[in-house]
This record gives C-alpha cells, structure tokens and sequence, in this order.
C-alpha cells in the first residue's frame, strides 16, 4: 500500500513540474516573439512583467523539484517501528504518510495525508512508535500503527 501512495505522490509532483516547465516555456517564447515586433515603453513594461513572473514560475518549479527529490530518497518497502520520513502512520483513525506536504488523496477508499516531517505534527511524531501521544493545537493524537 505505501508504494502506491508514493508513487501516486510522485505523479502527483511530475503533474506539477510538468506545468510548471510548459508556463515558463511558454513565457519564453511570448517574451521572443514580443521582442520582435514591438518598442517602446509598453514594450518594457511587457517584457519586464514577463520576466517576473517566469522568476516566480522558476522558484516554485525549485520547490516541487525539492520536493520530488525528497520523495525519491524515500524507500516504500522499508517497515518502521518508529516514525521517520517514509512512514505510514495511523494516528485517531488517520493515516499519515510522512514525507512532504502534499494534498490529500484517496487509496483504496481511505484517506491519506501527506505530512511534512517539519509540520507541527510531523515534528512531534518522528522517532516516536505505537502507543506515543501528543498534543497539536489543542488536540490529542495517539499513534496506532507505524509502517
């Protein structure tokens, strides 16, 4: 099972690089034909505009390529005792799957959030086996299970 929530993360992340490289490919190419057919002080402006949003475009691609590299260091056989990154833990009927903040998905009609290992949660369940719990914001989670 934690090899298809991984590899449902990991197409998840290469879904979002891949957007990600058509936007800023399409900005270069904007930016290219714009600069043949025009001068000018809109012209600037224009390619200025452009040129700021393929900075943002490149940081965020940064992050979900970071990401993706923490998600292939993960190795979905390896079963833990304790939490770490790659566990999947069940906490109040919860499963977790500590790897990188990621949206929640749905496998085999159970749902399943991926935690950063830095979140407030995650930080306080690593290194942490059945029967550990602790308090979040005001609510108490006990762990079940940790594979």
């Amino acid at each position: 099972m934690k090899q298809q929530i991984l590899l449902r993360y990991k197409e998840i992340l290469q879904d979002r690089i891949d957007v990600f490289q058509d936007m800023i490919s399409g900005l270069t190419i904007d930016a290219q034909n714009d600069a043949k057919g025009s001068a000018g002080d809109k012209h600037e402006t224009a390619l200025s505009m452009m040129h700021i949003e393929q900075e943002k475009l490149n940081h965020k691609l940064k992050e979900v390529l970071e990401q993706q590299a923490l998600l292939n260091k993960i190795d979905a056989a390896q079963l833990h005792k304790k939490v770490a990154l790659g566990s999947l833990v069940q906490a109040n009927g919860m499963l977790l799957f500590i790897s990188v903040a990621l949206p929640k998905i749905t496998h085999e009609d159970k749902t399943i959030f991926a935690l950063s290992p830095q979140s407030p949660l995650g930080s306080k369940l690593m290194g942490n086996g059945v029967g550990f719990s602790v308090e979040v914001n005001g609510k108490m989670y006990l762990i079940e299970s940790v594979k």
